[in-house]
């Protein structure tokens, strides 16, 4: 089938988590004891906050206070003995302004050197401000045609409604258009609004699904 436009998920496709945590970075490891905090504890008390992560942030300055809030309370109460709010600063302002949590895939820009030439490319990803700033250092912002970051809509994939956006923007028909995301759930989504889809599988982990699996953007 020929598409017009191809719409690809930025997270495990364009890059991945450098300590395979999105949210444990190589600073949280630089500045946190990893022996002394009860982890299965740390992720129960995160997953608590992970509403602040759906806030509506338009500016880096704004995502810094809202990760600050949320490693601030994340680390306080899981109990981290050596806790303090400057790590929960530190850990914050190194995820909103250095981009050493992401590792881009080995391929890429040969990868979208060669969709570039074939689709109208868009960025549809659950971040935040700081990716817009990634993608321009890294000479990958203008590999597409519009970046939209779930933060400064206000809302996210697994709600649907993020992909009206681009669907409207371009007045996407039926058929025109293939999304690419690791996460089931958002081609589920996807699918109910009328896009195909495929799986990505960069680390070639999964081993059955209902969707067709790709484990790079040359499989295109």
């Amino acid at each position: 089938m020929k598409y017009k436009y191809l719409i690809l998920d930025f997270g495990k496709v364009i890059a991945g988590p450098t300590t395979g945590n999105w949210f444990i970075t190589p600073k949280f490891l630089e500045l946190v004891d990893m022996d002394k905090l009860d982890r299965e504890k740390f992720d129960l008390v995160r997953m608590r906050y992970d509403y602040l992560l759906s806030e509506k942030l338009t500016t880096q300055e704004e995502e810094y206070e809202m990760f600050t809030k949320y490693y601030d309370y994340s680390l306080k109460e899981s109990g981290y003995p050596e806790y303090s709010k400057i790590i929960a600063e530190q850990i914050a302002h190194d995820f909103t302004y250095e981009y050493s949590k992401y590792t881009l895939y080995e391929n890429i820009y040969k990868e979208l050197d060669i969709l570039k030439e074939k689709y109208t490319l868009l960025l549809l990803t659950d971040n935040w401000p700081c990716a817009t700033n990634y993608l321009i250092k890294n000479k990958l912002y203008d590999y597409f045609d519009k970046v939209y970051i779930s933060s400064i809509y206000g809302t996210q994939k697994r709600n649907g409604m993020f992909f009206d956006f681009p669907i409207k923007d371009y007045n996407i028909k039926k058929g025109e258009a293939l999304f690419i995301d690791d996460n089931e759930i958002n081609l589920e989504k996807a699918k109910e609004k009328g896009l195909d889809v495929l799986l990505m599988d960069r680390e070639k982990l999964i081993t059955k699904s209902k969707y067709k699996i790709i484990n790079d953007l040359f499989n295109l």
